[in-house]
């Protein structure tokens, strides 16, 4: 979806504040995990169809995505045996190794301000976003966003909703409940049941208390050096 302001208010009716909308999303890029553990593949699946000109659903490039992010993962997480997912390091050097990046894994200590980075790096970048949800136990991408104005020009710009794909659907969570559909449009105060800060599962405390995104960025540009 092109992005740009919402519709015009029919005339004659009370204006409502105007906002920009963004979602990289197509029908097709969405792909279910194909089990309980490969939510990390599953969503680089689906990061690498928006990214690409053609999607790919199979299992068996999910399993490769997950076992190949898996070897790339923190070694902190990667001394705990009982873990058996990927960690969001190895999320984020599989993008870039993959050639859809670069990507790096970020933070933030609030929800507004990791939504308001979020929303600049799709917006500057094309591309997805990786959030590790359910205190960093899951992962969704955040194909878009919906916000007061556009966030590249207006530093004052608020995000109020967000487009998400998490690849669990249609399964639920005992604890998190049912799975947004493929490209389900959250509020802020709905996604912030789930997008919470990070809690450590490994001996990685860091990110303790942060909400922990895998972002797209524009590398520096290196100004030209002159000697004499």
């Amino acid at each position: 979806m092109a992005p740009g302001p919402a519709t015009a208010p029919v005339e004659g009716s009370v204006a409502a504040p105007e906002r920009f909308i963004l979602d990289l999303y197509r029908r097709g890029d969405f792909v279910a995990q194909t089990n309980l553990v490969q939510c990390v593949g599953a969503s680089m699946q689906m990061m690498l169809n928006i990214i690409g000109p053609r999607d790919d659903r199979s299992a068996a490039t999910q399993r490769r995505l997950f076992q190949l992010a898996r070897s790339l993962r923190d070694p902190t997480v990667a001394g705990n045996r009982t873990w058996k997912g990927a960690s969001a390091r190895g999320w984020a050097m599989d993008m870039t190794t993959l050639g859809a990046g670069p990507y790096r894994l970020d933070s933030a200590r609030t929800l507004d301000e990791a939504l308001a980075v979020a929303a600049r790096a799709i917006r500057l970048t094309g591309k997805p976003v990786g959030l590790l949800v359910w205190e960093g136990k899951h992962a969704w991408v955040m194909s878009g966003f919906e916000a007061t104005a556009d966030p590249t020009r207006d530093p004052t710009a608020q995000i109020v909703a967000v487009r998400v794909l998490d690849p669990l659907y249609p399964r639920s969570s005992p604890r998190w409940g049912a799975s947004p559909a493929p490209d389900a449009r959250l509020t802020v105060e709905r996604l912030a049941r789930v997008f919470v800060p990070w809690r450590p599962h490994s001996r990685n405390t860091r990110l303790r208390n942060r909400f922990v995104l895998v972002l797209p960025y524009q590398p520096a540009r290196l100004s030209t050096l002159r000697i004499g």
